[in-house]
């Protein structure tokens, strides 16, 4: 349970080898921390990751967590609660990026993108929002993308799952309003990490560790969605509604 202060407890990563989450991590951990479960495809995918918090003092949880097996996420969660008590803050920050040609050239790929980055986390999510309702408190973090604001033609496939997934989680987290649980919804732009590496970098765009202080921030006002940088807000409220024939033909 999270203390007095707020701090978190016991905090679960899902992504556990995500760069942005892995800041997060590192940015909302306090003394009072003394859980971090990082839930990853492997199980031992994030050994170094561990190895750097248990210095800290920090007791870690490695597990295995396949996005795309939807039907185990609620047992998933079910049993990390029962192994560390309440889930004080809950990240999700796993996905793919994939690439547009290759998506179309394979439909089934483009749908297994989509399992990956939407249908997984609908179904973690939903059994997350579950477990902090039963407790009667908690944070889920939602790693969505300015990408699903106004889909590109340049990574639709990507976009709509972006699209879909931050859809999904402003839902989540008005049905949540009144349990005590939230769900902060977190909108980075272009984030210099090893997804990005080799693309040319947006405007305005970020590291992880500054995008952890956008979290940090939003989760110590109460905030229900943050822009990483905050800037992008303007931004986009502005390309939401240029017109289709100018904003197909901008430089994104």
């Amino acid at each position: 349970m999270d203390n007095a202060f707020g701090d978190p407890q016991t905090i679960v990563l899902f992504g556990g080898t995500s760069e942005i989450g892995q800041a997060i991590v590192k940015k909302v951990a306090t003394p009072a921390t003394r859980t971090v479960v990082l839930a990853s495809r492997r199980a031992d995918a994030p050994a170094g990751f561990a190895a750097e918090l248990r210095a800290r003092g920090l007791e870690v949880d490695t597990v295995a967590f396949d996005s795309r097996a939807t039907s185990e996420h609620g047992a998933l969660v079910e049993a990390l609660a029962a192994r560390h008590g309440d889930l004080d803050l809950v990240i999700q920050a796993f996905g793919v990026l994939g690439d547009q040609a290759a998506f179309d050239a394979d439909p089934a790929g483009a749908a297994d993108a989509v399992l990956t980055n939407f249908g997984g986390a609908v179904s973690s999510g939903l059994a997350v929002a579950a477990r902090l309702r039963a407790q009667g408190h908690g944070k889920l973090v939602v790693l969505s993308s300015v990408a699903g604001e106004r889909v590109r033609k340049a990574n639709f496939v990507y976009g709509s799952t972006k699209a879909g997934l931050d859809g999904f989680a402003q839902g989540l987290g008005d049905a949540l309003v009144g349990s005590g649980a939230s769900v902060l919804v977190v909108r980075p732009g272009f984030v210099h990490s090893k997804m990005t590496a080799g693309m040319k970098a947006a405007p305005l765009s970020a590291t992880p560790e500054q995008v952890a202080d956008v979290v940090a921030r939003g989760l110590r006002s109460g905030a229900r969605t943050v822009w990483a940088p905050a800037p992008l807000r303007f931004l986009f409220s502005g390309l939401r509604h240029l017109p289709g024939p100018i904003w197909r033909r901008l430089p994104l």
